[in-house]
C-alpha cells in the first residue's frame, strides 16, 4: 500500500532512510531481530510482529527487539504515523511468553523485568500517532501493546483481555493505568478482576477499541486511517500527541499550559509556515517536517 496522500515532504527525491524507505518512502522491509519487521508505506511505518510459531508471545528476546525497533522509529523524522500489526492469522499477540517465564528463576525474572517493560514503554512513548491493527487474540501483554497505541482498530475476530490475575500476577505492561484511561476505573476493575475475555462487538461498545471492522480488514483499515492522518503536518501531529498525552489527568489550568507549550513548538516551525502558505495559495502542503 503506497502513500495515497496529496501532501508531500520536501527533499523526498533521493536517498534511503534508516528504516528501509527509499526516496519515495517505500522500500524493502527491514528486520529487527528474528521476529519483527518494519515496512514503509510512504510516511506511514508498519511495525509487524512476526513470531508466528508462538502467536507473538513476548519473550525476553522479542521484547528487546520491540524496544529497539521503537527506538529506531522514534528517531526517524520521516515517519508521521506508526501502525502496529501482526503477521499471524489468528492472533495479534497472546501476551507474555509463559513457557519462558516458567523456566526463569526469581533472580532471572527480576533481571528480565526491565527488558519486558522496555517493549511496552517503547510503543507507548513513540512520538508520532500510533494505531494498533488487532485481529484474533490480544491477551495480557498483547492487549497492553494495543492499549499503548493512540487508536485501536479491531476486526470481528478480535478477542481482548487482561487475564493476568488468573495466573497469579497483575497486568505489568501498563494495563492497570491505560485501561481505566479508556473506559473508567470501575469498568477497568471489572475487566481486570474477572480476567474475562471480550469479543469485538462488546469491545467496541465498551470503548476497549476505537473502530470495529469486518473480519480480515483490521490491517487494511488501520493503514487507511494512518494515511488519512499522515496528510497532516508531522510537526503538528507530534505536538498534538504530546499535549494529549501529557495533559491527560491534569487539572484544566495545567492542561491549558501544556497545550500552550505545544502550540509554541509549532507556531514558529517550517510546517506552520508551509501550511499557512499552502492554504492561501490553494495547494496541497509540502511539509518540511521541522
Amino acid at each position: 500500500m503506497t502513500d495515497g496522500t496529496n501532501s508531500t515532504r520536501e527533499g523526498a527525491g533521493s536517498g534511503t532512510d534508516a528504516l528501509g524507505g527509499g526516496g519515495d518512502g517505500v522500500g524493502a522491509p527491514v528486520r529487527h531481530g528474528e521476529w519483527l519487521e518494519i515496512r514503509r508505506h510512504g510516511a506511514v511505518a508498519e511495525l509487524v510482529m512476526d513470531r508466528r510459531t508462538a502467536m507473538n508471545a513476548v519473550s525476553t528476546a522479542f521484547a528487546r527487539d520491540i524496544a529497539a525497533a521503537c527506538a529506531a522509529l522514534a528517531a526517524d523524522r520521516s515517519v508521521s504515523v506508526t501502525v502496529l500489526s501482526s503477521s499471524h492469522e489468528r492472533a495479534f499477540c497472546v501476551g507474555a511468553d509463559l513457557k519462558e517465564r516458567n523456566s526463569l528463576s526469581d533472580a532471572e525474572l527480576t533481571r528480565q523485568r526491565p527488558i519486558a517493560r522496555s517493549a511496552y514503554t517503547g510503543v507507548l512513548e513513540l512520538p508520532m500517532p500510533t494505531i494498533a491493527a488487532v485481529h484474533g487474540w490480544a491477551l495480557g501483554g498483547g492487549f497492553e501493546l494495543a492499549l499503548s497505541c493512540d487508536l485501536i482498530v479491531a476486526d470481528d475476530t478480535a478477542v481482548v483481555a487482561l487475564p493476568e490475575v488468573s495466573v497469579g500476577v497483575v497486568p505489568g505492561g501498563g494495563g492497570t493505568q491505560l485501561l481505566p484511561r479508556r473506559v473508567g476505573a470501575a469498568r477497568a476493575a471489572e475487566l481486570i478482576f474477572t480476567a474475562r475475555r471480550v469479543e469485538a462487538e462488546e469491545a467496541r461498545e465498551l470503548g476497549l477499541v476505537d473502530l470495529r471492522v469486518p473480519a480480515g480488514r483490521a490491517r487494511a483499515e488501520a493503514l487507511e486511517l494512518a494515511d488519512r492522518i499522515a496528510v497532516n503536518s508531522p510537526v503538528g501531529l507530534r505536538a498534538a500527541k504530546r499535549a494529549l498525552r501529557t495533559g491527560w489527568g491534569t487539572d484544566l489550568r495545567a492542561g491549558l499550559e501544556i497545550e500552550d507549550a505545544a502550540w509554541r513548538t509549532v507556531a514558529f516551525s517550517g510546517d506552520r509556515a508551509e501550511g499557512v502558505a499552502a492554504f492561501n495559495e490553494k495547494r496541497s502542503p509540502r511539509w518540511p517536517g521541522e
